[in-house]
């Protein structure tokens, strides 16, 4: 199993803002009241356009797909949340936690992936958990470990325990399950998306361990990707105000790979970490402020990888 890919699934905004529904428990973001909408949006594009060539500069595949304006979907960018694509042809559709995401699930976009030569043989639909406000948000709440075969998660309101032990049933991997805190005005409250906080690339990881404030459920995170033969980079809680831990590594041109991240995290980062990361794969950057402010996602939550076969 490969753990990471050179294709990517980027969906392009039209009425990106400030998401209301999902603010309630996305401690990350941040109301923009100085700028207009149509302002925010604008940003956001300009974000997202320079972001799409930095990527296919170094020759990653990037499937850019225009969002709609038939539905209100103000975080439609981050598509990593309603759905995931996996090297034996499946495709799982995953329940959301806001209203106003699920209609990011638009079915065109996966017949333009068989259109453009990929192989999609079964979609496993969780998203009727909906109905009982179950939720699970793709590799947002999920970090898979598709070379190890495990799925860690950080249980949340939008990463329910059972149903990701339905997916790893469904896709044959170890569930590591945890739970992660960060300090929100002195109180400890639950991290909303495991992809905040941690990163599994092909021979290292890039965590916050100290967001895990149970010890035996720390060392077990950290023994597992030890185990697994990864060399462990520590995050500090306060570089993932930054979006220090939602980080991708892809594949490029020349079998070259990039831990892809945006400027405000790498900005953040010590010389060791970087030392650290860069002994493992090149660092590619993008500015995302806009996009993070907004939206209290990064620069991972914008890629969705496509491990598909093709035709």
């Amino acid at each position: 199993m490969r753990q990471i890919t050179d294709t990517i699934l980027m969906i392009r905004p039209v009425a990106f803002r400030m998401n209301e529904q999902t603010a309630v428990n996305n401690y990350y973001q941040k109301v923009m009241d100085s700028l207009l909408p149509e302002t925010v949006n604008a940003k956001a594009q300009q974000e997202f356009d320079a972001f799409v060539e930095k990527l296919r500069a170094v020759g990653v595949n990037v499937v850019v797909v225009d969002d709609t304006t038939d539905t209100d979907t103000p975080d439609s960018i981050f598509p990593n949340n309603w759905v995931s694509f996996h090297e034996n042809s499946d495709v799982a559709l995953y329940p959301m936690f806001a209203e106003n995401r699920r209609t990011e699930r638009r079915e065109e976009i996966l017949d333009l992936l068989e259109d453009k030569g990929f192989t999609i043989e079964n979609i496993v639909d969780y998203t009727s958990a909906e109905e009982d406000n179950i939720f699970l948000e793709g590799t947002g709440s999920i970090v898979l470990d598709r070379q190890n075969q495990k799925a860690y998660c950080a249980l949340s309101p939008r990463a329910d325990e059972e149903l990701l032990i339905e997916f790893c049933e469904d896709f044959e991997y170890t569930p590591i399950i945890f739970e992660a805190y960060q300090t929100v005005d002195g109180e400890r409250k639950l991290i909303y998306h495991t992809n905040v906080m941690m990163c599994v690339g092909e021979t290292f990881a890039v965590i916050c361990a100290d967001c895990i404030d149970d010890k035996k459920e720390r060392k077990m995170v950290l023994d597992n990707l030890k185990q697994d033969g990864k060399e462990v980079i520590l995050l500090t809680e306060a570089q993932l105000n930054n979006f220090a831990g939602n980080m991708l590594q892809v594949r490029g041109a020349d079998n070259k790979s990039y831990l892809v991240m945006s400027d405000s995290a790498r900005q953040v980062l010590t010389k060791d970490q970087v030392a650290k990361i860069e002994k493992h794969t090149e660092i590619l950057t993008a500015n995302l402020d806009t996009i993070e402010a907004c939206g209290g996602g990064s620069a991972r939550c914008m890629m969705a990888e496509v491990f598909l076969p093709t035709k």
